[in-house]
């Protein structure tokens, strides 16, 4: 029997676009059933890379939203670590996981290069599902209208997006679930 898909709602935060340049500086998953039952997370706050520096205009951000910065730079632990518990973790799931993101080509990225970087390898292998494209498919909109701003307020559950990596990813799962009970009942 074929083991069920786990819904992964990952968030990341860094202080760059991209990583190897840029430090990813926190992380976490939120992993959902298909029906809505949040059953795990997984966060860490990571030390940044030696060889790398922060964005400028990154830089800039985060000096306005100082509380975010202080939650993602308590009890940081080398990178390694963390990806390594974080392979264990994803193993651990009941189900086949399935990396979900807003927007999961910025977030895939970080995690897939930390993950092959510093674990060797990634459960999610080179898949991805992002939240903005699924709704473009539900709602029958072209991709730059499928906005938060544009899509139903049913989709959202009363959640806080504090860019604290667990809280967004948290917030972003129900959005992920809320989008697919929708798309089941068109169906």
């Amino acid at each position: 029997m074929a083991k069920s898909e786990i819904y992964v709602s990952t968030d990341i935060e860094a202080d760059g676009p991209i990583p190897g340049p840029h430090s990813m500086l926190s992380f976490a998953s939120a992993a959902y059933t298909a029906d809505k039952k949040l059953i795990k997370t997984f966060s860490a706050n990571l030390e940044t890379l030696p060889e790398a520096a922060a964005h400028p205009d990154t830089k800039a951000w985060w000096e306005k939203n100082s509380e975010a910065w202080a939650a993602c730079r308590e009890n940081c632990q080398p990178p390694d670590v963390a990806m390594k518990n974080y392979v264990e973790w994803l193993k651990a799931l009941p189900g086949k996981p399935v990396f979900v993101g807003y927007p999961a080509t910025y977030d895939f990225m970080f995690i897939y290069w930390y993950l092959i970087r510093f674990a060797g390898e990634s459960p999610f292998s080179h898949s991805g599902l992002d939240i903005k494209t699924y709704a473009m498919a539900v709602l029958k909109t072209n991709y730059r209208e499928s906005t938060k701003r544009n899509m139903p307020k049913r989709w959202f559950d009363k959640l806080p997006h504090t860019h604290v990596a667990l809280d967004d990813a948290i917030e972003q799962g129900a959005l992920f679930c809320n989008i697919m009970r929708e798309a089941d009942k068109m169906n």
